[in-house]
């Protein structure tokens, strides 16, 4: 395969630099262009199938993608994060999990001291195939989060999915049992998305009716909750398309713009990796098909002197990270209060 959507599915590609309000709006409130400042991170979307369809997928999983990355290509991007002196892998998908060599990946990643972060729908660990893979990551201490976008039923089944609610809660209980979100090495954080056309609320005083609706109605525990915004790309944007929320909701993205939060966005510190072996400054570009600036554009041709301080290419999606509090792979990016 040479492009990582299908034509039918492929969302339209983000606006030139000539047009590119967002890169506008930075340059006006911090007096320079966004550029990356270091690879602290290398994210690698491993693949796009997924026992999900989640409504708010902005890459657009599904049980009946096929695409994947090869093992020549992992060993690339481990190969890449030895070079970049890179802390932590962060894998996502799709449903990671799904891919054949997930596990061989995750062993070698730690075995070359990285820090491994896996982004989990949870749902996955239920099915046969995977049932000894929660332990396979507490041995290999991996880092969890998890999507959770909401502690009541309803609102998460109508998000994810049916029964996607009660197989979660199923899934944090046996992760817990192992000591997931209880031991200091088995860290499981959780993903909050809002339902519908607006900002996440204050990150600290959600975390905290997460933690105590999830402990008190079912005795759950875990570490942090990240509040995440959706990006205006993908099935979201079409539902919001659909709804009529399309232009109101990317305007209130716009009009929450916070110079504050533009310091800490993910692709200052990261680069994205996708399935074929593109390079992106992140996972929404990579699902726009919105390559890396400069010439070198794919993980065999990767530069740490060219990419660790290479110019971010951005798009009106951008505001996006920059709304309200920022939305970061890690949450909010300032307290809600700036």
């Amino acid at each position: 395969m040479t492009e990582s959507f299908p034509p039918d599915v492929i969302p339209p590609v983000a606006k030139s630099e000539a047009q590119d309000s967002f890169a506008a709006r930075v340059r006006s409130s911090v007096g320079a262009e966004l550029h990356a400042s270091a690879i602290d991170t290398i994210q690698a979307n491993v693949g796009l199938r997924c026992n999900l369809a989640c409504r708010h997928c902005h890459v657009e999983s599904s049980p009946a993608r096929r695409e994947e990355m090869d093992w020549s290509t992992m060993e690339l991007v481990l190969d890449a994060a030895r070079r970049a002196a890179a802390r932590t892998l962060d894998i996502t998908g799709g449903a990671p999990e799904m891919h054949p060599h997930f596990r061989r990946f995750v062993a070698s990643a730690r075995a070359q001291g990285l820090e491994v972060i896996v982004r989990t729908n949870l749902t996955i660990l239920l099915h046969e195939d995977h049932e000894t893979t929660a332990e396979f990551l507490a041995a290999q201490r991996c880092h969890l989060i998890a999507s959770l976008p909401c502690y009541l039923e309803v609102n998460v089944d109508r998000q994810r999915g049916h029964h996607v609610f009660e197989d979660s809660i199923e899934v944090v209980r046996r992760l817990n049992a192992i000591g997931y979100g209880i031991d200091p090495k088995l860290t499981l954080d959780l993903i909050y998305n809002p339902g519908g056309p607006s900002l996440p609320p204050s990150q600290r005083e959600l975390e905290d009716a997460y933690r105590h609706e999830l402990l008190s109605r079912y005795g759950l525990s875990f570490n942090r909750l990240f509040t995440l915004t959706n990006m205006p790309i993908g099935r979201f944007m079409r539902d919001l398309e659909r709804d009529g929320h399309a232009i109101s909701y990317t305007q209130l993205l716009k009009d929450r713009f916070n110079p504050s939060t533009v310091d800490g966005v993910m692709c200052r510190r990261q680069i994205h990796v996708g399935w074929d072996g593109s390079l992106s400054d992140c996972d929404f570009n990579f699902a726009l098909r919105l390559p890396v600036d400069g010439t070198r554009r794919h993980i065999r041709d990767f530069d740490v002197s060219e990419h660790g301080v290479r110019r971010i290419r951005t798009g009106a999606h951008c505001f996006g990270c920059t709304a309200g509090a920022g939305s970061s792979c890690k949450g909010s990016l300032v307290s809600h209060d700036s």
